[in-house]
């Protein structure tokens, strides 16, 4: 029937502007430092069965097939790219893994306390520490300062922080840099500033050293850039946009056969 037709083709308007958002959240972030960009997964709806397959028919011939109507489609998850972005060059306080794994940084309670992040745009606080450049500038976890009259300062691939004062030419450390990997990644919560929190479907942060345990290495004056794809992101944007047409004109002729229904009950 018509409606049917119609409310398959809103559920594919519905799902399609999902998807509408998500590629226009992934070309926003184009140049946002370790941002993992987004696509959509779908699902097919309920269907209305008509007829089972492997029934007698009035002939008494066995269905081969069966005569199902399907009711449309929905978004069915967000899936997450982790791959590796590529590098470009930063300052002596940007950090970037080359492999897996996550920085760790404090958030407030509310959302964990710990938060994981690709993102290695670091730099030096007032009190040494350091820290997210961004608005909130969250902090390394454990925390690593170091002291201002420092002259020189150095990260190891294996995350260790060193530093080297006036007068003083031995290295200090200042302590080392741990990160954390997920059984399944996907499952990480997003809440912004390109930072994720643990769920139960991502499973228990394992954490240890840089390049131990399947885990990167630090790579510093380095830095991770959004792992988008111009270029995929405008080919989906485009098919989207094709697919609304197609949605929009099973709509109208929906509507009218409908019309032409009703004209016919006059």
């Amino acid at each position: 029937m018509a409606i049917i037709a119609l409310q398959s083709a809103a559920s594919g308007l519905s799902a399609l502007n999902t998807a509408l958002d998500v590629t226009a959240n992934n070309l926003a972030n184009v140049n946002t430092a370790g941002f993992k960009s987004s696509r959509v997964n779908f699902q097919d709806l309920l269907y209305i069965e008509r007829a089972q397959p492997g029934v007698e028919n009035a002939n008494g011939d066995q269905r081969p097939i069966g005569l199902y109507v399907g009711l449309g489609v929905r978004p069915s998850g967000t899936q997450l790219n982790f791959d590796q972005g590529s590098p470009l060059v930063g300052t002596q306080f940007d950090l970037m893994i080359e492999g897996n794994g996550f920085f760790r940084v404090a958030v407030d309670e509310s959302l964990g306390g710990i938060a994981y992040t690709r993102a290695g745009n670091f730099v030096r606080n007032a009190d040494g520490e350091i820290v997210l450049a961004s608005a909130d500038g969250r902090r390394l976890d454990p925390s690593i300062s170091i002291p201002a009259d420092a002259i020189a300062f150095s990260v190891s691939e294996d995350g260790r922080v060193l530093y080297t004062q006036a007068g003083d030419p031995a290295p200090q450390e200042a302590g080392q840099i741990q990160l954390a990997t997920f059984i399944n990644p996907a499952g990480l919560k997003q809440i912004g500033e390109t930072l994720f929190t643990e769920t139960s479907a991502s499973g228990a942060p394992i954490e240890g050293e840089p390049g131990t345990d399947n885990r990167g290495r630090i790579r510093q004056g380095m830095i991770e850039s959004s792992n988008v794809d111009p270029t995929r992101e405008l080919i989906d944007l485009i098919r989207t946009q094709r697919a609304f047409e197609m949605n929009s004109q099973t709509i109208r002729a929906a509507d009218d056969t409908l019309r032409t229904v009703a004209q016919l009950r006059r």
